[in-house]
């Protein structure tokens, strides 16, 4: 069994959002379920999608490995997007932290 991820990032103001997460993750999203949802395919297998559940909001934590951190943190701020923070780890990994109009975390390592 290869399991599918599908994770879910409850958000406030849905234009708000889909406009911030179509910088970030460079593009419109895969589809719309319906009108307060909209879903981004990530990889084989692997979606993220953003959900108007205000009482939920700001709280949710996501972080992707890519193979090229740099190249990732630099076509982010091509389009306007920068890190609220970075860190580096003592194993060299390092992470680049995004948020969004919500608060809600997008970490990025590599």
């Amino acid at each position: 069994m290869d399991p599918h991820l599908f994770a879910g990032i409850p958000v406030t103001d849905f234009p708000a959002a889909l406009s911030w997460y179509e910088k970030f993750l460079g593009g419109p999203p895969a589809f719309f379920p319906n009108d307060i949802e909209a879903v981004w395919n990530i990889g084989d297998g692997r979606s993220v999608y953003i959900v108007v559940r205000p009482e939920h909001a700001g709280h949710s934590l996501v972080t992707l490995f890519v193979d090229d951190f740099d190249r990732w943190v630099a076509d982010k701020a091509a389009r306007g997007v920068e890190p609220a923070s970075r860190e580096e780890y003592e194993n060299g990994v390092r992470k680049a932290v995004y948020r969004d109009p919500d608060g809600n975390e997008f970490g990025v390592g590599g």
